[in-house]
């Protein structure tokens, strides 16, 4: 016999299933009279478990839908666009203030300053995750997540303008601050876009949808060399008679990065918090409304009965609050009280250990394009190529990388999650890059020298399987494991974890490239990459799978 009634619904009438014994219903005990307090509670249940049934099973798109998807879309492709646009920012401000150096330092921007504004924006990430995503549990998810808007679009237009303010305080410093601000707000859109979306949609698609708002990742990647390429060719007679007017070249790169942010926020001020949510944060103020009333009547009763008894009896018949903490119900339980259960404990390691491995080497990567794109040959020459010519090559080489693995690999994902699960494709996709980069590290030198084709294939196939693999489903799966109250923070905790690889692959690893020469440690590097790829696939095992499933299931709510 079912343990669950079945439950009739009409027409636009949200209806509770009946709670009687004759309905199917099976109570906790065998006693036929139930108390006027039980008899609501289970109607509360049975009518908190039929409205998230209702909205787990809903596939209509509608407009609401497509309205909160093409906005967390947007999103994303604006986050990778100011992320990813500083790599062609760098290389401008060497012929902006570089111009006149002297041999090798000839319109380079120096190395610790080069690090700085890139490493900039991964910093403010990281506090973003953990401060934001911890708000949008706390505050809504909304509220803060149209916060986060008005934190990048300010920021980004503050970049655009960054100048020499005084002595110490020089425009690579100036920009650092701004961006490490900008950061703040992106690293706001990882926790509340995976939380909204996740909430929002319904099981048979949940993966899908989360995956393809990710996807945007992809086209704000390439979005920042076309506007590069658009924009220093309005400039291009100007730049090689002057090279310093590169200088308005790089502050309209930057300050396009606001446009698709103030495009869309007024929808981001007008999104309402998902039912889900609000069902759930109802129900949890409730349940600690309930439990504090219960610990104030267990206290009236104990301080009653012990009136006239001596200080030892009074203390012994009196619950202690710690006590009165563990008989609350589960799902009263606070973050850290949920978290010291390693059962749940070892999925947020899992989350966070393998998008710490994976940004290691995805940043690593990507945030030094230039590197790549010298090795295949797209750099061109720094001392004897025009500006306007040096420039445009080498983001069209960054058009190439992408073009050929990193947006397929997002799209592949989109079509395949509901299909072959979250977990499988992660665990796939760090296997297989940790063989490509074993293969790229060990024989680095012999490919290159061989054939640059197979070295763009394989490079190619390497991005492909970042994003047809860990970049995307690190995303998903800690936006669908974790309970919907602790959703948004153990995602940013995730998520920090990621950029926290981000800063140690820039500040770090990549510090050690040029050893022994130009480029000469690169292959060392992939082989540490490689090893990261193996501790990613080894986390991943602690990580549940989550298809097909609903998200009380998956977190047992």
């Amino acid at each position: 016999m079912s343990l669950v009634p079945e439950i009739e619904t009409r027409p636009c009438v949200l209806q509770a299933p009946s709670t009687t014994p004759e309905s199917g219903f099976i109570f906790k005990d065998d006693e036929s009279v139930k108390t006027t307090d039980s008899m609501d509670g289970d109607e509360s249940f049975l009518q908190r478990q039929y409205e998230l049934a209702q909205l787990d099973q809903s596939q209509r798109v509608n407009w609401e839908m497509i309205k909160k998807l093409t906005v967390c879309g947007v999103a994303f492709l604006n986050d990778a666009y100011d992320m990813f646009a500083i790599n062609i920012v760098a290389m401008i401000l060497g012929f902006v203030y570089y111009n006149d150096a002297e041999g090798a330092e000839q319109n380079t921007v120096p190395k610790k300053w080069d690090t700085l504004i890139k490493i900039a924006v991964q910093i403010g990430c990281l506090l973003g995750q953990l401060v934001l995503g911890r708000l949008g549990d706390k505050v809504g998810r909304t509220t803060v997540y149209s916060a986060s808007l008005m934190i990048a679009i300010i920021t980004t237009i503050a970049s655009a303008f960054s100048n020499s303010m005084v002595k110490g305080f020089n425009v690579f410093v100036v920009l650092f601050i701004w961006r490490v601000l900008l950061g703040f707000g992106i690293g706001g859109d990882y926790p509340l876009t995976a939380t909204i979306v996740s909430e929002y949609c319904s099981t048979a698609n949940r993966g899908k949808l989360m995956a393809g708002v990710f996807a945007w990742q992809g086209f704000g990647n390439v979005l920042a060399p076309i506007v590069s390429i658009i924009v220093t060719a309005c400039f291009m007679s100007k730049i090689d008679a002057d090279v310093l007017y590169l200088d308005y070249v790089w502050r309209i790169i930057i300050g396009v990065g606001c446009i698709p942010g103030v495009a869309t926020l007024y929808w981001r001020l007008t999104m309402a918090d998902s039912a889900r949510f609000q069902n759930i944060s109802a129900n949890t103020r409730a349940s600690s409304m309930e439990s504090i009333r219960a610990d104030e009547e267990k206290l009236l009763a104990a301080e009653t009965r012990n009136t006239n008894s001596t200080t030892e009896s009074n203390n012994a018949g009196v619950q202690s609050p710690q006590s009165m903490e563990n008989n609350r119900l589960d799902h009263t339980k606070t973050f850290g009280q949920y978290f010291r259960e390693w059962r749940h404990l070892k999925v947020l390691l899992g989350t966070s250990i393998a998008w710490f491995a994976l940004d290691v080497a995805f940043y690593g990567i990507n945030l030094n394009s230039a590197v790549v794109i010298d090795a295949i040959g797209f750099a061109g020459d720094l001392y004897k190529d025009k500006p306007s010519h040096f420039i445009i090559r080498n983001c069209v080489g960054n058009i190439i990388i992408n073009i050929l693995g990193s947006v397929p690999g997002y799209w592949i994902t989109v079509f395949t999650i509901e299909r072959l699960g979250r977990k499988t494709i992660q665990l796939m996709g760090f296997g297989v890059l940790a063989v490509l980069y074993v293969i790229l590290g060990f024989a680095y030198n012999q490919i290159l020298a061989k054939s640059t084709g197979a070295f763009i294939f394989l490079f190619s196939l390497a991005q492909l399987f970042q994003n047809f693999g860990p970049n995307v489903t690190t995303f998903v799966i800690p936006g669908e494991v974790f309970p919907t109250r602790f959703r948004s923070t153990a995602h940013g905790i995730s998520a920090a974890s990621g950029k926290l690889g981000a800063i140690v692959a820039q500040g770090g690893f990549l510090q050690l490239t040029n050893i022994g020469g130009h480029n000469a440690w690169i292959d060392h590097l992939l082989q540490i990459f490689a090893l990261f790829m193996c501790i990613g696939f080894l986390a991943t095992l602690w990580i549940p799978e989550t298809k097909g499933k609903s998200l009380e299931e998956i977190s047992e709510e």
